[in-house]
């Protein structure tokens, strides 16, 4: 399996009689066990992976149309904040070892309506506070294609786990980075969708105003699919709506940040975003330079907004409805609730947290500015490549500066596609982002399978 299957090619695969389910269910499990040591899953579903691949190659049998079950076969892994009706979820903290939730998210059953087969949950940061997978409670995941490197965060496992064809897709939730900066550090393509485009029902909160709901594929077209399935109301979620599916234009223009090439980004990374620029501008898309006067604040005001949120939403784990008691929360977690907890305290509202979210609305004036004249966005995802395990672990601010071009889009409530565009001199990947205004998912699949049409992509696997 050097090469690893679509979701198109799954599908066609088994209505063509080429393989089953059951198959295909049998060669993702003997690839976890074969990398284990990865520490991508935390949970394996064996008993309903071999349950709904069954049901799956009746539905073949019995014959389906060409519309039906988008996602016939796929196996899927399921970041371990998504709740999973029967099977333990605990957003990788020692707080919820033992929970099993009653119901699935909203995400989850429309994966399993549309046809996809769950392998397991998948390792994360604690309760998705990280940008590197080295603060789960069960031990950090690791690079698949370098165990010396952190695979990213917080959906650390997920990404390891596609990118190492331990699963074909993979959830995710993206808070101030947490899929694209993964799917970048892995080589996958990672789909961070605009803020109430995807019910957040049933997916543990971490930032309430931030987080978004989205997933990871090898091609721009597999999280294209996958968005298909998963967005629009659901009854649950009162900050989704259906948006209009909007054709792109014929002629797009892309807007190329300045702020976002200043000091602190590596050459390497430079020098490919460049080239993906290179590659549009040989299409016909028109390049344009824009500004983002604001962007400096970013990580500030992310990191007043974020934590605020984090200390509310973790204060519901007491350890007297359900789970263990606080004494479980890890290093971070605590880090966070007593960063927010300050920030909303009486006398620091009005300095930190309300000033924060006054300069958030400069920041989406700043965007809302540079959609009137381009029609999306190209840059840097992260100001390197991976980087070593424990490299950054002793400095937390060190690390949070890692989300420095991925937390506005998060701030500001923007889809963010992110696309693998090759390796680095030591054989890592590298990528970049594609920002779009609210609800413009389809501009940005259209730029991106542009991308991967135009350079003959072919998705690789880690540990071939």
């Amino acid at each position: 399996m050097e090469t690893p299957l679509t979701i198109k090619e799954t599908r066609k695969g088994l209505l063509d009689k080429k393989f089953s389910a059951v198959e295909l269910v049998d060669k993702y499990l003997e690839r976890i066990d074969e990398f284990k040591g990865l520490n991508a899953f935390l949970t394996i579903s064996d008993e309903v992976a071999y349950k709904e691949a069954k049901e799956v190659d009746k539905l073949v049998e019995t014959g389906i149309s060409k519309d039906q079950y988008p996602l016939l076969g796929s196996v899927i892994a399921h970041k371990d904040l998504f709740m999973t009706k029967g099977i333990r979820t605990t957003a990788s903290s020692k707080v919820l070892e033992s929970f099993i939730p009653e119901y699935s998210a909203t995400v989850v059953e429309r994966d399993k309506k549309a046809g996809a087969i769950m392998i397991g949950k998948t390792n994360c940061d604690a309760w998705a506070h990280g940008a590197s997978g080295e603060n789960s409670d069960f031990g950090p995941t690791l690079n698949p294609w370098n165990k010396e490197y952190v695979p990213g965060g917080s959906s650390s496992g997920s990404a390891t786990a596609v990118a190492s064809g331990m699963s074909l897709i993979a959830s995710g939730t993206d808070t101030g980075g947490s899929i694209r900066q993964p799917a970048n550090f892995c080589g996958v393509t990672g789909l961070k969708p605009t803020y109430g485009a995807v019910s957040r029902y049933g997916v543990i909160a971490m930032a309430s105003s931030l987080d978004s709901i989205g997933c990871f594929g090898h091609t721009v077209s597999d999280v294209e699919t996958i968005f298909d399935v998963t967005k629009g109301e659901d009854g649950f979620d009162s900050t989704v709506k259906n948006a209009n599916d909007q054709k792109p234009k014929d002629k797009l223009k892309i807007g190329i940040p300045k702020e976002y090439f200043l000091g602190g980004l590596d050459r390497e990374v430079e020098e490919s975003v460049l080239e993906v620029v290179k590659v549009f501008r040989s299409k016909g898309v028109k390049i344009v330079d824009v500004t983002l006067p604001n962007t400096k604040y970013a990580i500030s005001v992310y990191y007043i907004v974020q934590p605020a949120e984090v200390s509310s939403n973790l204060g519901r784990y007491d350890g007297i409805r359900y789970g263990n008691s606080r004494d479980s929360f890890g290093a971070e977690a605590k880090r966070r609730i007593m960063l927010g907890t300050y920030v909303l305290s009486a006398g620091y509202y009005d300095a930190y947290y309300l000033k924060a979210q006054k300069v958030r609305s400069k920041m989406i004036g700043d965007f809302d500015k540079v959609f009137e004249k381009v029609d999306a966005l190209i840059a840097p995802v992260s100001p390197t490549a991976a980087f070593k395990l424990g490299e950054k672990a002793s400095d937390p601010l060190k690390m949070y500066l890692a989300d420095i071009y991925t937390a506005s889009a998060n701030l500001v409530g923007i889809p963010g596609l992110a696309v693998p565009s090759g390796f680095n001199q030591s054989g890592l990947p590298l990528g970049f982002q594609i920002l779009g205004p609210r609800f413009s998912e389809n501009t940005l699949f259209a730029l991106g399978n542009m991308y991967q049409e135009i350079t003959s992509y072919q998705p690789k696997l880690a540990f071939k």
